[in-house]
């Protein structure tokens, strides 16, 4: 299946070349193509907080970049300056908090900045350190796409509908998807009779983004208002409910695009088996439950507006962009090392342990 999923590869959301990084500006897509380029740290953080870039494992690669970027502009001048330095590692930190991928990154470029050499050395180093986290996460996804289409025969070998919300597709990763990685393996295996795409409010990444790639794809899609998923669920179609993850606790809980949690509680109500397709990079072990992930809340203004025109009265707007979902009400995590069925810690560690898949 391997040739056939590169071969159905058509989407690339980031694009780095020596000095720049360029990134397609998912805010004003399907409608309009435009690329926005990154010549430092500081625009890099700012496309992150900004939703030019989103999905976890594409912002941790966009942070990548960005030290690249950093590390170019200030051995420029032939050694880091550890404090300017400190700054623009401190501004792709603060850029969004909830996804474990910026800090991953972070972590992994800044191992590989403290590695002592010449400064063409050290950036080349650097540079090439970036571009392998970025071919990784691929790679994973392809992985993830072969084990979840292989876990959807396994239950139900027919054509069936699936659900999925938010975006979790090459426009969210380093290529090809997490979610919709395997939702486009299970239609090349003949196992998709059509996806229900919740259009996910406020900012539609589902209307926008999972409807265009796969529309994109020949692959059939049914758009519908967030509101509806329960009602589609009772009518006995659905068999799964595909999503990615913004971050996984220790225990199992997922953190990812507000919504999640209402489409489990609905799926467990229903029948409805839950997938959670996501990197070992979005698995935080040093926290223990969803809980305590930090669910970042944005500004009441993205309900209040859409494209800048009032769409609501004038009042108060809560808007978190994550929730929780226990992991109790999934049934299995899809990872690049292999799949977890119920996933709780004893099996995570097990997993973790494990060495990474080739």
């Amino acid at each position: 299946m391997r040739e056939q999923l590169l071969a159905a590869e058509q989407i690339i959301a980031l694009d780095w070349q020596p000095g720049v990084l360029r990134l397609l500006d998912q805010r004003v897509l399907p409608h309009i193509q435009r690329w926005l380029e990154c010549r430092d740290a500081g625009a890099v953080a700012a496309a992150i907080r900004d939703m030019v870039v989103r999905g976890a494992p594409a912002i941790g690669i966009a942070a990548a970049y960005g030290v690249a970027l950093a590390a170019r502009q200030h051995l420029q001048s032939g050694a880091l300056c550890p404090s300017a330095f400190a700054a623009d590692l401190a501004l792709l930190a603060a850029s969004r908090p909830t996804a474990v991928n910026l800090f991953w990154a972070l972590a992994r470029m800044q191992a590989c900045v403290a590695q002592p050499g010449e400064a063409a050395e050290q950036l080349q180093r650097i540079e090439q350190e970036a571009i392998a986290i970025h071919r990784e996460d691929r790679e994973a996804n392809l992985r993830m796409a072969e084990l979840g289409a292989a876990l959807i025969r396994r239950h139900h070998p027919h054509p069936q509908a699936l659900l999925t919300h938010c975006n979790a597709g090459a426009l969210a990763t380093g290529g090809f998807g997490t979610a919709l990685g395997v939702i486009r393996a299970a239609a090349l295996d003949g196992l998709v009779a059509r996806v229900h795409a919740d259009e996910t409010r406020p900012w539609l990444q589902g209307a926008r983004l999972t409807a265009w790639e796969l529309a994109c794809e020949g692959i059939p899609v049914a758009l519908n208002a967030d509101a509806a998923a329960a009602y589609l669920m009772q009518q006995g179609d659905i068999r799964w409910v595909i999503v990615g993850a913004d971050r996984i606790t220790a225990c199992g809980d997922v953190a990812n695009k507000i919504g999640t949690y209402q489409l489990a509680v609905c799926a467990a109500y229903h029948g409805v088996r839950v997938m959670v397709v996501a990197p070992t990079s979005t698995i935080d072990m040093s926290i223990e439950r969803g809980e305590d992930i930090p669910i970042e809340q944005r500004s009441g203004e993205e309900l209040l507006r859409l494209a800048g025109q009032p769409v609501a009265a004038e009042v108060e707007a809560i808007n978190p962009v994550f929730d929780v979902t226990p992991a109790r009400l999934i049934d299995a995590l899809v990872t690049e090392r292999g799949v977890i069925e119920r996933p709780d810690r004893q099996q995570l560690q097990r997993l973790m342990r494990a060495a990474p898949a080739h």
